[in-house]
């Protein structure tokens, strides 16, 4: 995969950058995640979300599962050239695994996380049991 503006990212030492995700329409972001080299590439190529899944060990296609895909409409770079902004829209309006908008539904209120945003739907209808 020899591409030179993939060469122009500051990649962590395990070849990976940090990736947010933020709604396009409201500027709202939805997650975050990590890309390797060939996510990028494949995000790019396919103009859909491509990440790497740390847990899995593997490529993870968002929406793989769920059908939740995200459409990319813009990729960005910090000024430090180490975190990549995708701007996307959500197809579905759930990006997290929860059943929610956005994977930063908790808020910390008084000294406690409390789930701020509703779940969307049920992650059992979302998910098939493997």
């Amino acid at each position: 995969m020899s591409a030179p503006w993939l060469d122009q990212i500051r990649w962590t030492e395990d070849g990976l950058v940090p990736v947010i995700a933020q709604q396009a329409e409201t500027g709202k972001v939805l997650m975050f995640a990590w890309m390797n080299r060939e996510s990028l590439a494949l995000t790019v190529a396919e103009g859909y979300a491509v990440y790497w899944s740390r847990s899995r060990g593997r490529l993870w296609r968002k929406g793989e599962e769920s059908g939740n895909r995200q459409k990319i409409l813009g990729i960005f770079q910090d000024c430090d050239e180490d975190v990549i902004l995708l701007k996307i829209e959500q197809e579905g309006g759930i990006a997290c695994h929860t059943g929610r908008e956005s994977c930063f539904y908790r808020c910390l209120v008084d000294g406690q996380w409390q789930a701020v945003e509703p779940v969307l739907k049920d992650p059992e209808a979302i998910y098939k049991k493997s």
